[in-house]
């Protein structure tokens, strides 16, 4: 493609200068080809036939055919049919003449829609990567939904495009949004389409339910037709190259308050695209009367699947372990987890309540599952003890391996760690541990000296002991460090009443 001043020049050179196409092609810096094909747009030389046959001769009346039927056939698949019929020309100049016969599209003209409020809203997904959760690569994803009268939008990141996270995400911006459209457009989603025939379409059941439930209708747009649906296409656009560009993303709590700040600042900030002398707010404060109310009791969001329960008191849900009473092995339990939170029934009974775990390979546990099965199980003990260990200061699985190679008991040895864990804290525990394996004496012994040492270094005493029966109600007792701020003014105090009063005039 050469640019319009280049084409006005080809031809002022071959009809008032009457060069030949040779001469133009070498002093403008073109193939000769680009010169006739310039002469030939601007109606200065007539097409010419082709002089000799073409080996895609033979075969152009089946390529016509075939682009007639399916014009969107990609040209390495007609290679491929010609190919098998006898065709022995290079790729490259077949993708030429594929290019040429090919048919083009009509231009499609669009009208322009004018909406009621409160009559319609639009809604889908975006992709924008993906966020790491610990040691779990989650898919990031942002739920959109934009009124169309107003265009105020709704922006919401989850982890993840679960039917349960997608009626979470509409009740959040339902309440966002102070009510619900009549109508919302979806794309052909497998969270709200089945399957399709036409227009013959089958729901998914509970987005039916959903929908019945809020008081609008759900409205699948026709395949392949985003034009739809644009708004919320551009919405999604705004979205990426407006707030999330080169943003941080530290966890996706923040990612989700930044989002919800622009949509109340920026979004409504905008001017109104139909009505330059509203902003997109005020266009918003006058929808708003004209939703529909949200019913009083919300709709049940959460996620239920069954899971089987195996010899370890444990739940599998989404790559991490929920703890469940002991003697709920072996059976199958029913998980119903919401954004923030796991629960486990049975039938009608809640056996367990847990927070939702994003990271993978976890172990969420409640103390009263594990103190239950430490009670019936004595033989656990040692085992619990240094996977809590390992835990709380994760340099100690190198040490007990190390002890293990050396032929040591780990019974003792964890017994002593775990002491000097509950008298040390963690983050004292760990320094201590790594000093020891750096100095090559991997042991609970050398780990008790070199906290001692770190304690007398910075003059703080070591902690003592203090010894009390498992059945003492003093191990219940949780005491609240008091503030020493108090005691500094107490000593102010007493240094203002010792000044005389004559030093005062």
């Amino acid at each position: 493609m050469i640019s319009d001043d280049k084409k006005a020049l080809i031809v002022r050179l071959f009809l008032v200068e009457k060069w030949k196409i040779g001469t133009i092609a070498r002093q403008v810096g073109v193939h000769h080809e680009t010169v006739q094909t310039a002469l030939h747009e601007q109606q200065v030389l007539p097409r010419a036939a082709p002089s000799r046959s073409r080996l895609v001769d033979p075969y152009m009346p089946l390529l016509l055919q075939t682009l007639d039927k399916y014009p969107t056939l990609c040209a390495s698949r007609l290679y491929q049919m010609v190919k098998e019929r006898g065709y022995r020309g290079r790729p490259d100049h077949f993708r030429a003449v594929v290019r040429r016969i090919r048919p083009r599209p009509v231009a499609e003209a669009y009208q322009r829609l004018h909406t009621l409020p409160g009559e319609q809203g639009q809604v889908d997904w975006g992709h924008f990567g993906t966020l790491r959760v610990g040691r779990a690569l989650r898919r990031l994803s942002a739920f959109v939904m934009v009124l169309s009268y107003s265009r105020q939008m709704f922006v919401r990141f989850y982890l993840g495009q679960q039917l349960s996270l997608f009626l979470d995400a509409h009740q959040e911006a339902f309440e966002f949004l102070g009510g619900v459209p009549r109508v919302l457009l979806y794309d052909n989603l497998k969270s709200v389409v089945l399957e399709r025939q036409g227009d013959a379409i089958r729901f998914q059941p509970a987005l039916w339910d959903f929908a019945g439930h809020l008081g609008y209708e759900p409205r699948p747009v026709a395949p392949y037709r985003g034009n739809e649906k644009g708004r919320v296409e551009r919405a999604i656009r705004y979205i990426r190259d407006a707030f999330f560009a080169a943003r941080p993303v530290a966890d996706l709590a923040t990612l989700n308050a930044e989002a919800l700040r622009f949509c109340l600042t920026e979004v409504g900030d905008r001017r109104h695209p139909q009505d330059r002398t509203l902003t997109v707010r005020q266009a918003w404060e006058l929808e708003k009367p004209r939703l529909v109310p949200l019913p009083a009791v919300p709709y049940p969001v959460e996620e239920c699947v069954p899971v089987q329960i195996g010899k370890t008191p444990y739940a599998r849900f989404d790559k991490n372990d929920y703890s469940v009473p002991h003697d709920k092995v072996k059976r199958t339990l029913m998980v119903h987890a919401s954004v923030h939170q796991v629960r486990i029934l049975e039938g009608t009974q809640l056996l367990a309540e847990h927070p939702r775990s994003w990271d993978q390979g976890q172990q969420v546990e409640d103390p009263a599952h594990l103190q239950a099965l430490k009670e019936r199980k004595v033989q656990a003990r040692a085992h619990r003890g240094c996977q809590y260990l390992t835990n709380q200061v994760p340099g100690a699985q190198v040490l007990l391996a190390e002890l293990a190679q050396r032929g040591e008991n780990l019974g003792s040895a964890s017994a002593a760690l775990l002491r000097l864990l509950d008298h040390y804290g963690p983050a004292a525990m760990q320094q201590a541990v790594k000093e020891a394996q750096q100095q090559g004496s991997p042991s609970p012994q050398s780990v008790r000296l070199i906290l001692e040492r770190l304690f007398a270094a910075r003059n703080q005493p070591a902690p003592v002991a203090v010894g009390l029966p498992t059945d003492s109600p003093l191990r219940k007792v949780h005491v609240v460090p008091h503030s020493l701020s108090t005691y500094d003014q107490l000593t102010q105090e007493n240094r203002d009443d010792d000044i005389d009063e004559d030093d005062l005039f």
